[in-house]
């Protein structure tokens, strides 16, 4: 695989920022945060450099959605800074957390009506979905996305308008959006480009009055294998494409049990379940995913004690109990869902419990006590009794071993 030099980068920002109108304009940059794999600090000198002569202004935005907000030293290390170099070269070019529980950070763009939603989502739901974004977007004159392409549990592959929507948003739209995608599954839509969830998010997209374009890279921890600018929907559909080419593994055969090694960027199940979404199609019926995570100590930090109330479930769990369930928030079921993977659940008859059935079991090796993983339906191993490299010795043919896991795709060949 080749990869593009620092030089081939900066030549396709340089010639892609010469095709905007920038001359005195207030320039906001949406980036990822610290969960997404791609060399922000080469990309935010670049942009900076390039913007300097002509923006009025420029400020970085990470698009958390729902996550925890990055501390500074966190944010220093993401886009490669020190601390001298933030207050002094850079003392010009804010960088900013996105608050989406901030009703006063937010803007009503309007609404997407009742029959709009009900096209867009194949008819699984009728009703109309609130569009509310960082109010930041309203006083730059123009946006600029800068991040990567995955596939993605909720929305097919990451990237482009996601950077809105949830990136920058509400929790209206970011609920929405999730429990659509877990009502398709994750198993079905992860690495599928044209879905329904990816049509509501550019549908609301198309409300933002600001003129927006994008950078999507396709990344691995070896380099850039692409870069392509454009309007946020070209320069994905673009990167979907090769991240197509490149972030999904076929395999011939499914494995009773996969090792998913989680890298360190993860420091929550929230984010390292990518571990699970990304290896449980390549999973046999009754097969098992093992999390591998040592330095995991959180289910999560901002949604932990609404998972411990409702558990990790499969989706009909949820479904055919909705009445109990659906005042919870909507994108905290998606995740349950997402985690536990696909199964059956039949409600009970006479008060009697229903009867859960997941195609494969889920297994948390990592700090978070044994008590707190049987009490949300998750496995336990004790990661101290784990052996990588005995695992990887195992020439059997019913054992994978992840590194990295989280960001490569694995499918079967006959799917």
């Amino acid at each position: 695989m080749r990869f593009l030099s620092e030089f081939e980068i900066e030549e396709i920002v340089a010639n892609g920022l010469d095709t905007l109108p920038l001359t005195n304009q207030r320039v906001l940059v949406l980036v990822p945060d610290s969960t997404r794999t791609m060399p922000l600090p080469l990309f935010f000198r670049l942009l900076v450099k390039h913007l300097r002569p002509r923006a009025r202004e420029i400020a970085f935005l990470i698009a958390l959605g729902t996550h925890p907000p990055m501390r500074e030293d966190a944010i220093l290390k993401m886009f490669g800074l020190t601390r001298a170099e933030r207050v002094n070269e850079y003392a010009d070019v804010e960088i900013l957390n996105h608050a989406w529980q901030e009703a006063n950070a937010l803007v009503s763009l309007g609404e997407i009506a009742a029959d709009d939603i009900a096209e867009l989502s194949n008819g699984l739901f009728h009703q109309a979905v609130p569009v509310r974004l960082n109010k930041l977007i309203c006083e730059y004159d123009h946006v600029l996305i800068c991040g990567p392409v995955f596939p993605h549990e909720v929305v097919g592959f990451s990237g482009g308008n996601k950077y809105f929507f949830p990136g920058i948003a509400g929790q209206d739209i970011i609920d929405f959006t999730h429990w659509l995608g877990a009502l398709m599954t994750s198993y079905e839509i992860i690495g599928t480009k044209q879905t329904p969830v990816r049509d509501v998010i550019n549908r609301a997209a198309s409300m933002i009055p600001t003129p927006r374009h994008a950078f999507c890279s396709v990344v691995s921890h070896d380099g850039v294998a692409g870069l392509f600018f454009g309007t946020p929907e070209d320069a994905w559909t673009r990167a979907a494409d090769l991240s197509a080419q490149i972030h999904i593994q076929w395999l011939e055969h499914p494995y009773k049990q996969v090792l998913a090694v989680l890298p360190a960027m993860y420091d929550e199940l929230w984010v390292g379940a990518k571990g699970m979404y990304k290896t449980e199609p390549i999973v046999a019926d009754g097969g098992e995913v093992i999390l591998y995570a040592p330095h995991l100590r959180e289910i999560s930090v901002t949604h932990g004690a609404l998972i411990r109330q409702i558990g990790y479930h499969v989706r009909d769990y949820f479904v055919k109990q909705w009445d109990a369930f659906k005042h919870f928030p909507w994108g905290v079921l998606a995740h349950s869902t997402h985690v536990r993977g696909i199964g059956t659940f039949e409600r009970g008859s006479n008060g009697s419990a229903g009867i859960e059935r997941p195609r494969i079991q889920v297994t948390l090796a990592t700090q978070i006590p044994q008590e707190i993983c049987r009490a949300v339906n998750l496995g336990y191993c004790d990661p101290a009794q784990i052996d990588i490299a005995e695992w990887q010795a195992r020439r059997d043919g019913n054992v994978l071993v992840v590194p990295h896991a989280g960001e490569t795709l694995f499918r079967l060949s006959e799917r």
